[in-house]
């Protein structure tokens, strides 16, 4: 089982103990006291008391402040110490109590302290002989710590030896090198942690974790490696960490422990777990892991849904093309890249340019409350295209704005619209009782103060629909509503085409669950529900 560890931060004994006991009260496993953030720490008078006030098993650390360096990359021999082609599966039978972990960090390993070597030596060893679980040190000065106290370390200790590259991650060889070189030290656990500059680097380090043959932490820190703090178990982590709050952390990219344990359920994620996700930049913002997996856990589908901040779309897909990582969904700016990445595709979710409708739409439009009402669709990527076809086919008429105009040309000629002007938009009233669709990430978070149209524009309009849903109520509804406009949220949208998404992710299961993950808005016009449900289906594919 791999455990889950929540570093202590506070800049007093007194606050890292209350921190030991909201860790305690949230269930997890093992604290890990960083004594490099205390202020004027004292050794002798401190230790004792730390370690007798937690009641899980600790983790001490005494880091120096970090100063940027290369890799050191170790000799090829070392690689041998490693079986890479045996994947381990280690338990140590800890159990009961918490476990406490010290670390006092150097600066030049991403920690607070700036002293000596011996200074922080001596207060590791002190930590060793009043019975701590674990203590961390650094590869640089393993060698040396190790001579320190000559070799003598507790039965009961655990010896964790840390590298910490805050540049990148290096290659499959370069890293599996390096957990060779801290086994050759006489490390009982090998912890690497590296730095995500790609989304992809972090498949690099699932590929060592896999096949190492003694215990390991690997971690990719920022926020493009949190599914290697997710993932942890599903790859042989020996343990993860999970921060109380957003304002204790000790690495870049921790999630909390909140979201590891209710949002991510580590506690079910094993080898055979799917990999899901959204792929996405931004993507912090999404709710789609919070509904996704509340809903995958309800049909105990074994599943975890991440948020995957991405940078190219391709790349992405073909480094994660293992069955272990079973289905995507694409946000922006990737939902027309992905239709270039497909192996096939639904005919309508690729619109190409030389498709063009001339009738008034689908055998259906005659009765949809869509039929002979002007649409205006702001924007002309995945979810413009998806709302403008689908309204063209409920026999709406439809206008195009964009900002770059030959994309709205673009759109409109393909489904038979008429292009606009986005600075147009302010004055354009051709009739009375229009409906505006904003198909744009303008409004969402976190540029929340973003909107397609002045507000003195929305008088011309009956209804007004944002497809952004983060936040909830965006300026451009907000100040729709103020102008007395019926406003729908995207939050709809979110739910229909996630309904349609869990239905395949789980071959079948029915999406009707989400109804009871998320609530929809209390009303919704009848316009505007045909045309959500029916992008929805466009979208889903």
């Amino acid at each position: 089982m791999t455990l889950l560890c929540v570093p202590l931060v506070a800049p007093t004994v007194e606050e890292m103990l209350a921190d030991a006991v909201a860790a305690t009260a949230a269930g997890c496993d093992i604290v890990e006291i960083r004594l490099d953030f205390l202020q004027g720490f004292r050794p002798r008078e401190h230790l004792p008391i730390l370690l007798r006030g937690c009641q899980l098993p600790a983790l001490v650390t005494y880091r120096f402040v970090r100063r940027p360096s290369p890799l050191c990359i170790p000799p090829m021999a070392y690689v041998a110490r490693i079986g890479l082609f045996h994947t381990f599966r280690r338990h140590l039978g800890i159990s009961g109590a918490l476990i406490c972990l010290f670390v006092h960090r150097p600066s030049w390993e991403g920690g607070q302290y700036e002293g000596d070597d011996t200074t922080r030596f001596e207060a590791l060893r002190l930590a060793m002989e009043l019975g701590v679980d674990y203590v961390d040190i650094e590869l640089k000065v393993a060698d040396k710590f190790m001579s320190f106290i000559s070799g003598n370390k507790p039965e009961k200790c655990k010896l964790i030896v840390s590298s910490h590259n805050y540049e990148c991650t290096p290659s499959c060889e370069e890293i599996a090198n390096l957990v060779a070189r801290i086994q050759a030290v006489g490390a009982d656990i090998v912890k690497v942690a590296t730095t995500a500059k790609d989304i992809v680097d972090v498949s690099r380090m699932f590929q060592v974790m896999v096949h190492c043959q003694v215990p390991m932490i690997g971690l990719v820190m920022s926020e493009r490696g949190l599914m290697s703090r997710v993932l942890a178990s599903k790859f042989g982590g020996y343990l993860t960490f999970g921060i109380l709050n957003a304002a204790k952390t000790s690495a870049p990219g921790q999630p909390t422990v909140e979201e590891l344990l209710d949002i991510y359920n580590i506690r079910r994620i094993g080898p055979d777990t799917k990999v899901l996700g959204l792929v996405a930049n931004p993507v912090k913002q999404s709710k789609s892991p919070i509904l996704h997996n509340k809903c995958l856990q309800s049909v105990g589908y074994n599943a975890v849904y991440l948020p995957l901040l991405g940078d190219n779309l391709a790349s992405f897909l073909d480094t994660y093309s293992s069955p272990d990582f079973s289905g995507f969904s694409c946000s922006l700016p990737f939902k027309v890249d992905a239709v270039q990445c497909c192996d096939e595709h639904d005919p309508v979710a690729k619109i190409s340019d030389d498709l063009c409708f001339t009738g008034p739409g689908s055998k259906d439009a005659a009765i949809s409350p869509l039929a002979g009402r002007l649409i205006v669709v702001v924007g002309a990527g995945g979810a413009g295209k998806a709302i403008a076809y689908g309204a063209k086919e409920k026999g709406a008429r439809v206008v195009v704005a964009n900002r770059t105009y030959e994309k709205a040309v673009n759109l409109a000629n393909a489904i038979g619209g008429q292009p606009l002007r986005l600075a147009d938009l302010e004055t354009f009233r051709p009739e009375e009782g229009m409906i505006l669709a904003n198909a744009t990430s303008l409004g969402m978070y976190p540029n929340v103060d973003g909107t397609p149209i002045p507000k003195k524009a929305l008088n011309f309009y009956d209804v007004v629909f944002d497809a952004v849903y983060a936040p909830k109520v965006t300026r451009l509804l907000r100040e729709a509503e103020e102008c007395g406009v019926k406003v729908v949220s995207g939050v709809e949208m979110f739910i229909r085409q996630a309904m349609g998404q869990f239905e395949r992710f789980t071959g079948g299961i029915e999406g009707v669950v989400f109804y009871r993950a998320m609530f929809l808005t209390p009303c919704m016009p009848n316009v505007l529900l045909f045309l959500t449900i029916f992008c929805s289906q466009l979208l889903k594919a």
